[in-house]
């Protein structure tokens, strides 16, 4: 179990969170939870302006592949998968993999290569048997419960994976870097500094990897 930045080739997110705050209201939030179209594809004020496949994520899988040594043919999910960027990218390295997400949406939009692949479902309770993929993850989803449900999430990852976990979720290292994600956020029910999530890990009996996606 150890902290460890498997996204660090990924671009910084340019967050325009003074732009964010002004248009922020009920009315997009409600929007941006539905995980819809609007939050994918449509405007900034209710998501990511436009959710699309650039190739960013093919060293990140490359990351996950080496850090967690998998070998050909192993079983890998991505839970919150949504158009299957990453899962492409695990597949083009030669590993079984498969993701799962509450998007309608994003999952029929999404790539060709993943098509059989994706499941629409909930993370609280996955459609998998247990200690089905030697790895999981999860990023930048399991926040979008409430801390309840956030620990059954991560139960269920546990159940079914076998050996090798990680997960990203928000947090912040300061009271500015908290008042811009509480600025920036649409979705996030469930956050906190680091060591009030080390006890929700701990709470869940969660044994693997994180890091934190913190708003600047």
């Amino acid at each position: 179990m150890a902290e460890i930045n498997l996204l660090k080739c990924l671009p910084k997110s340019n967050r325009k969170i003074n732009i964010r705050k002004k248009k922020k209201s009920s009315k997009n939030i409600k929007i941006a939870k539905e995980f819809g179209k609007e939050f994918f594809d449509g405007p900034r004020a209710c998501g990511y302006g436009g959710y699309y496949y650039d190739g960013r994520w093919k060293p990140v899988a490359h990351d996950i592949y080496t850090h967690y040594k998998l070998k050909k043919s192993d079983k890998f999910l991505d839970i919150g998968c949504a158009k299957g960027f990453l899962v492409k990218e695990m597949l083009s390295l030669g590993i079984d993999s498969y993701g799962i997400d509450i998007s309608d949406y994003a999952i029929k939009n999404s790539e060709k290569e993943t098509f059989g692949r994706l499941h629409r479902g909930s993370a609280i309770s996955l459609p998998f048997p247990d200690k089905t993929f030697e790895c999981v993850v999860s990023i930048n989803t399991l926040h979008n419960f409430n801390k309840k449900d956030f620990v059954l999430a991560l139960k269920e990852m546990i159940r079914v994976g076998k050996k090798s976990y990680f997960i990203q979720v928000d947090s912040y290292l300061n009271n500015l870097q908290k008042k811009k994600f509480e600025d920036w956020v649409l979705t996030a029910e469930c956050h906190g500094y680091p060591k009030e999530w080390i006890k929700l890990f701990n709470k869940a009996g969660y044994k693997g990897d994180w890091y934190w996606t913190i708003t600047e």
